[in-house]
């Protein structure tokens, strides 16, 4: 039997994950972050170098961690019939696939995720997803434990939000934020009070149409908000801006060239 996909389940039955955005590409970082409790790290082959063998290594990482169990969310490069295939043969069961802009998009997504004949994704016997062939029920059992998230980006998308939410198999829909503001004329500005009305719009539309919303909010006081509008699947933080914050701010206090004496509070 596949692994039971927890996060899959849990926005079935509306509750809320917390989760970390994974860009710094590195299994060991993976395994670091996959042991401070959030619900979810979305490891990221969008806007990183990561590819799918790197991102193997990251999964195996995570799965490593003995006290706590973050489920892994994989954001593919794109919509990609191929790319999909090579991901969940590998092991990863939710996958967030960007600029999805149509029903007709969103369905092509879910046959890619399907064995036939409910889909097109390509056999392959010994890969890790199915414990390297020992699984073998894995190939009937599968779908019922994959979650496909699909990302709306833009303000044509959103006006599509419905006829997304239609299509069998879209577990959940997610808000891209900085890619939407720039569709809506604010490129930088997702706080802008025209893309923040469109994002708590959307979010309350997604979950009207019985799909799970979701986005990446760094900042905390609006991260809750959009929580209290009913977003589930919320990533709070980023690693790289993280470490870069944490660095910024140690550098700077003992620079005397920044802060204009060397801070002894350690």
């Amino acid at each position: 039997m596949p692994l039971t996909n927890t996060f899959k389940h849990a926005l079935a039955s509306g509750q809320a994950q917390i989760g970390l955005w994974c860009t710094l590409a590195s299994p060991y970082a993976a395994e670091l972050v996959a042991g401070s409790g959030f619900d979810w790290l979305l490891l990221d082959t969008e806007h990183t170098p990561a590819d799918v063998p790197l991102v193997l290594q990251q999964l195996q990482a995570v799965a490593a961690e003995p006290r706590h169990r973050s489920h892994p969310v994989v954001r593919a490069a794109w919509n990609d019939t191929v790319l999909i295939k090579r991901l969940l043969d590998i092991g990863a069961q939710t996958l967030l696939l960007p600029f999805v802009q149509n029903a007709d998009e969103a369905r092509a997504a879910v046959a890619a995720m399907r064995y036939a004949p409910r889909g097109i994704r390509g056999m392959g016997g010994t890969m890790r997803a199915s414990h390297y062939g020992r699984d073998v029920d894995y190939v009937r059992d599968a779908e019922g434990e994959l979650c496909l998230l699909v990302q709306v980006e833009t303000a044509e998308a959103l006006a599509q939000i419905e006829a997304i939410a239609a299509v069998d198999g879209v577990d959940g829909i997610f808000i891209g934020p900085a890619d939407l503001s720039a569709s809506m004329g604010h490129p930088g500005n997702a706080g802008h009070p025209e893309v923040r009305a469109a994002i708590d719009d959307a979010i309350r539309r997604i979950r009207t149409a019985g799909k799970a919303p979701g986005i990446l909010m760094v900042d905390g006081a609006r991260a809750r908000e959009c929580i209290a509008l009913g977003a589930q699947f919320v990533a709070v933080g980023m690693d790289m801006i993280l470490l870069r914050n944490a660095a910024d701010d140690l550098a700077a206090r003992f620079t005397a060239g920044a802060c204009g004496a060397v801070d002894t509070a350690y």
